[in-house]
């Protein structure tokens, strides 16, 4: 992933790595134990990886119908467009509503993953429903890492295998315990509903997936992460260091909710982006870094549905070596632009089968403005309000228990 390189070339040198491994690990610790007969030995390794090569042929043999039927679907999608009949219609229930679309997603995700196996439903669901979270989300403002929005789609596919009437986890559950398969699916679901707030947070705070951050804020955010998740489990139960009341319940949800997302608060407080002139584009993409991205809103006629239509971009820009401004958007958001009158800027070239085009960019499209992120405080001030009424519920919770002790 940080080289960006093919998956394929990763399993490519993952096999070999493997095969090394199995022929060498028994004469290896056959000569560190100072054993004998080591030829004996690199014959068992031998052995093992053809007996290890005829398992993995067996065992691909279910994924391998499961892809090609899966892969049957996602070729029907792309030719007949359902996805984004589907994408309109989330569109429409949610009214523009960034929340009721992902909770409209994941409720079509549970839905389309039941009675799948894993790989299939991976694949189904996210060319069904990943490109609605990216279509939609970017006309409302929000543009996520690709990464965050299939996690966010296979969590809530994944959690079908548990979710009656279909769900197959609670079937295998229900024939080992002997149990109601009904009845098991229903309880197991109605724990793991409580999870279901993390794919959100994946959406909004990509931080948790560790997307751009070092090593010691990647430690930071499991840690505060790990309190986190522990606080909204307590909320649930209604007991924390003893049992909670009504509102200690509410103050451990909001607790945990600041922790996960502290950018929430700030949000409301100051806008996270300030708005630039749409005629520094060219301008701003001359001088960005390297491998920088210019954030821009832009208002055009969707091709499909014909209606005028808004939508945010973030244009690749590559190296400042493959040229100027001009040339950096062209080579890769495969856009060119025009200035017309009131500096008013458009699209006037577009560079098929690249980055703005598959994001449904067309010719003519304006742009409105450029985006850039805002001279803020840094949300982690946050913590310390929700640190103080945590230190506030645990020391009534302890002086309560105490003095039922006594």
């Amino acid at each position: 992933m940080i080289e960006r390189l093919s998956p394929g070339l990763s399993a490519f040198w993952a096999t070999f790595a493997m095969i090394f491994v199995m022929l060498t690990q028994h004469p290896i610790k056959a000569l560190f134990r100072g054993e004998k007969r080591i030829t004996q030995k690199i014959s068992r390794g031998g052995r093992e990886l053809i007996a290890g090569m005829v398992a993995g042929s067996r065992n691909m043999i279910g994924i391998a119908v499961a892809t090609g039927t899966a892969g049957i679907i996602v070729g029907t999608v792309s030719l007949t467009g359902a996805h984004q009949v589907i994408g309109e219609f989330i569109e429409v229930l949610s009214g523009g509503n960034l929340l009721l679309m992902l909770i409209f997603v994941a409720l079509f995700s549970l839905v389309l993953g039941m009675g799948l196996p894993t790989t299939a439903t991976y694949i189904v669901i996210t060319s069904l429903m990943a490109p609605v979270i990216v279509a939609v989300g970017a006309k409302s403002g929000l543009v996520v890492p690709l990464i965050a929005v299939h996690m966010f789609v296979f969590y809530f596919g994944i959690l079908a295998d548990d979710t009656p009437p279909v769900g197959l986890a609670a079937f295998a559950a229900a024939a080992i315990s002997g149990g109601d398969p009904i009845k098991t699916g229903v309880i197991g679901f109605s724990y793991d509903i409580r999870t279901a707030i993390l794919p959100f947070l994946f959406i909004f705070n990509t931080e948790l997936l560790l997307i751009d951050v070092t090593f010691s804020k990647a430690v930071f955010v499991f840690i505060v992460s790990v309190i986190a998740m522990m606080l909204f489990a307590a909320a649930t139960q209604n007991w924390f260091l003893s049992r909670s009341r009504l509102w200690e319940s509410a103050a451990l949800l909001l607790i945990a909710f600041t922790l996960f997302r502290p950018g929430f608060w700030l949000d409301m407080i100051s806008d996270p982006y300030q708005r630039i002139q749409s005629s520094e584009l060219i301008e701003m993409a001359d001088n960005a870094p390297d491998m920088a991205q210019i954030r821009v809103r832009m208002s055009g006629e969707d091709f499909v549905t014909g209606e005028i239509v808004e939508t945010t971009l973030e244009l690749p820009l590559g190296n400042m070596t493959d040229g100027d401004g001009a040339t950096r958007l062209d080579r890769h958001a495969g856009l060119s632009f025009r200035t017309e009158e009131d500096d008013r800027v458009f699209v006037d070239m577009l560079n098929y089968g690249q980055y703005a085009q598959e994001k449904g960019i067309d010719f003519d499209w304006e742009v409105l403005y450029i985006e850039t992120k805002a001279d803020r405080i840094f949300k982690e001030i946050f913590y310390i309000p929700s640190i103080l009424m945590l230190a506030l519920v645990a020391w009534l919770q302890l002086r309560r228990r105490r003095s039922v002790q006594s």
